[in-house]
Order: structure tokens, then sequence, then C-alpha cells
């Protein structure tokens, strides 16, 4: 799969909600058959065919990192290490237990590509040390002040201007955007009720803690500022890119990188006890 092939797939997953419904029942049925031979026969082909259903959901997943962390790697190669890891879900995917195996892949899948992207991280160590070192001057200063701290309070803890601790968030947002996004997905993995190596039941409890999980990300991003939750919003649910959303709010896309960066560290800081 090339890139222009990734660029394809994601005009083709803005189509007509409607005729997406009556898609999805069609397709909702033929998984279930494909299941169903897997589970009596258990052959590599059968294997293939369930593996090759799903290879839009791996393009999916990729569509969503895609714009903002170019710089990682191409998506060439993050397509394979998601479909590596679509073959090993597909193995190891129970469908007697309920769940959906979509959701159960998912998790592997983005956990496998955050993975692929932090080894292609190319940023010096010294900056991923400022991004640490923000992280954490602004869970200290919101513990002491109980309240969220101003740019100014975060930049004299840090010993730096306004201006520098501007230059580290715009510098440093695909790093921090990337540990919020792994964090969030190691919570999903240790939380989800979806049937794991290490899990062998679907518990009340687990399916409590993935409920509660998704409630104190709503209440995270609902304490965000109004332009902070667009700007989430729009990059997460609508999957516009830094440049598109900064057409949108009439700034420069180092601004909405700056935002961006801001929202990630507060929304971060608010589920790290959790």
């Amino acid at each position: 799969m090339n890139v222009a092939e990734i660029n394809s797939e994601e005009i083709k997953l803005k189509e007509n909600p409607e005729e997406q419904i009556i898609v999805e029942q069609i397709v909702d049925e033929k998984a279930m058959e494909l299941w169903q031979l897997y589970k009596e026969q258990r052959t590599t082909d059968n294997r293939n065919e369930i593996v090759l259903y799903y290879t839009g959901l791996v393009k999916k997943i990729v569509l969503r990192f895609k714009g903002s962390y170019n710089n990682f790697g191409q998506l060439d190669d993050m397509v394979n290490q998601g479909m590596i890891v679509l073959i090993d879900a597909v193995e190891k995917f129970n469908p007697d237990m309920g769940n959906k195996f979509e959701t159960f892949a998912t998790l592997k899948i983005r956990g496998a590509v955050i993975d692929f992207m932090r080894k292609q991280d190319w940023v010096p160590r010294s900056q991923r040390s400022l991004s640490k070192v923000l992280e954490e001057t602004y869970g200290e200063l919101y513990a002491s002040l109980e309240r969220e701290p101003s740019e100014a309070e975060i930049a004299a803890k840090m010993g730096i201007s306004e201006a520098n601790l501007q230059k580290i968030l715009q510098q440093r947002h695909n790093s921090i955007v990337l540990s919020y996004e792994e964090a969030i997905n190691e919570k999903m993995m240790e939380v989800s009720p979806l049937i794991t190596e290490e899990k062998s039941d679907d518990s009340p409890e687990s399916r409590m803690l993935f409920n509660e999980l998704k409630e104190k990300l709503g209440e995270a991003i609902d304490q965000l500022k109004e332009k902070e939750r667009l700007v989430v919003s729009l990059y997460y649910y609508e999957n516009l890119k830094l440049k598109e959303i900064a057409e949108v709010l009439g700034v420069t896309e180092s601004r909405v990188s700056q935002i961006h960066s801001q929202a990630m560290i507060k929304m971060r800081n608010r589920l790290k006890n959790y």
C-alpha cells in the first residue's frame, strides 16, 4: 500500500452517512460468516481472509496519525506495523466472548503504531527533557495553586520567558501529543473489558473501569478552555490537520500547535492519578 492509496481511503471515510449504515449492516453479516468459518476450520487461508477483510481498520488508524506525525516515519511503514499486529489479533481473538473485534484490534494496532513512532523519534534528548519538565511543572503548580496555572506562572517556575515557553510548546507538539496518545492507549489496555492474553474473563468490574475511563476523558475535555476544546474536537473528532484548524480559527499553525500542546498537558495531568 502506498501513500496515494491511503489518501484515497481517507476520502472514502467521508462518504454519505446513510449509505455507510447500510454498508455496515452488510459487512457485519460477512464478518460473522468469516469468523464462524475460522472457528470451525482454523486454517491459515481462513485467517488471511479475515485479515484482508479488516485491512481498512489499519488504514483508518494510520490516517488518524497522518499529518501530525509524518516526521516519525513513512505511512507505509506504519501500515505494515499495523498489519502485523492485525494478524496477531485475529489469531488471539475469541469471538465467543461477545466482544467486538474492531475494538479489540484497534487498541493493539494503535499501540503498535504509537510504539513505532516513538522508536522513530528524532528529537534530541535535551528537547525531550524540556517537554517532561514542562509537564511536571504544570502538575506541581496545579497541585499547589489548586487551579490551572497561567503561562506566566509556568514560565516563571521553569525560569524561562513566556516567549521561550511558547517556543517549547510549538517545537514539542508532536512529542507531547504522542506522549498523551501513548498514556491513553496504555490506560485503555489496562481497563479494557476485552479478552487479551492476560485476561480470561469479561467481568463487571472491568466494564465499570472501562466506562469510568471514558467518563474521565469527557470530564477532562470539558474542563479545557473554549479554544482548547475546539482544537481537540477538530483534531480528534473531525480529523483536521493543524493547518486546517489554523484556517478555521484564523490563527497561525504554530499557535494551533501551542494550544494543542497545552490541552494535552492539562488532560494528561488530570488523568495521571486515575
